[in-house]
């Protein structure tokens, strides 16, 4: 299986930009379903390529919870630090390709849903529009 083009990446960095600076987000990131990075975008001193592994590992560790509790397809996972900071990772499909849409709240009280709702369906598209 072959990843997005090169070139194509940058429409997907440009929704990445457009979901920190609406929502006020230290970085986001979009992976593959195995947590490799696709693209990124984040404030300076924001590392991508750490936050897409911690990413790989939620996946990881959320399809073990849901094994073994019986859950259903799993599509949002948060975690929060003592700091009050929240990783959320949007788990969605365009094609036949699972991806991870991560992104880093900078306060738990922040609201994120829509704009990233808004982003999933934005790189939905134009992650579809790859595959075809």
């Amino acid at each position: 299986m072959s990843e997005p083009a090169a070139p194509r990446t940058g429409e997907l960095v440009r929704v990445l930009r457009d979901l920190n600076d609406q929502g006020g987000f230290l970085v986001s990131v979009l992976t593959d379903h195995a947590g490799l990075p696709i693209a990124s975008a984040g404030a300076a001193g924001q590392d991508a390529e750490a936050q897409a592994a911690v990413v790989a590992l939620v996946q990881k560790t959320a399809g073990q919870v849901r094994e073994q509790l019986g859950m259903a397809t799993t599509d949002e996972i948060s975690v929060f630090d003592t700091g009050g900071r929240r990783l959320v990772c949007r788990l969605f499909d365009a094609g036949s390709h699972g991806y991870v849409l991560a992104v880093m709240v900078p306060d738990r009280r922040r609201p994120y849903r829509l704009l990233t709702n808004r982003a999933v369906s934005a790189l939905r598209q134009s992650l579809s529009s790859l595959w075809e």
